[in-house]
């Protein structure tokens, strides 16, 4: 797990209050309980904030996996 994924699984842990769920590159939302507009929400204010990034609408509205996540924050220069 890369230095990203690390990030990213403390701040999914932390969103949906599961400090045993792992993140792979395919999960989607149906995949994790809880995983609704609101713990959305929060998880993408997180990255954006734990990362010094800002998403636009469509970007966020795109996401699907994990790993598109993952993807798109490399893709912002980190």
């Amino acid at each position: 797990m890369n230095e990203i994924e690390e990030k990213i699984q403390e701040i999914f842990r932390e969103v949906f209050e599961d400090e045993e769920l792992v993140i792979a590159p395919g999960i989607t939302a149906d995949d994790i309980e809880g995983w609704d507009s609101l713990t959305h929400f929060q998880m993408i204010m997180e990255v954006e904030m734990e990362f010094g990034i800002k998403f636009t609408t469509e970007e966020i509205a795109s996401l699907a996996t994990v790993g598109e996540l993952l993807s798109l924050i490399e893709s912002k220069g980190r």
